[in-house]
């Protein structure tokens, strides 16, 4: 997972034509751990279809608080530089519903993209 880390950088990322999904994490968050030993499975199996990006939310504050990201782990699908969906809540996220949040983003994109 390439890690952002310029405002500039997730600005270029997002705006693609394709479906990015960015994880917003920290370094001091259990919850972002519990996700490190399965999410490098979990993105080969979707190499290809989605690109997925990391930021440390404490390293651009600014974007963060303007997309709202309030809870970590965070998980925003983008294309061309659009919100699509995005996965948060307060509970640790499980690798089953990582993929479903994957899965849906693809969907959506899909359809965005169908029209």
């Amino acid at each position: 997972m390439d890690k952002l880390t310029t405002d500039g950088g997730f600005r270029e990322a997002i705006g693609e034509d394709r479906l990015s999904v960015v994880v917003f994490k920290t370094t001091w968050c259990k919850d972002c751990h519990f996700i490190d030993p399965f999410m490098p499975d979990l993105i080969r199996d979707y190499e290809g279809k989605v690109a997925f990006y990391e930021i440390d939310r404490d390293d651009l504050p600014d974007l963060c608080s303007e997309l709202n990201i309030l809870g970590i782990p965070s998980f925003i699908a983008f294309r061309h530089g659009q919100e699509l969906v995005r996965f948060v809540s307060k509970l640790r996220k499980t690798r089953e519903e990582i993929e479903q949040f994957v899965d849906r983003a693809i969907q959506v994109s899909d359809a965005l993209t169908s029209k």
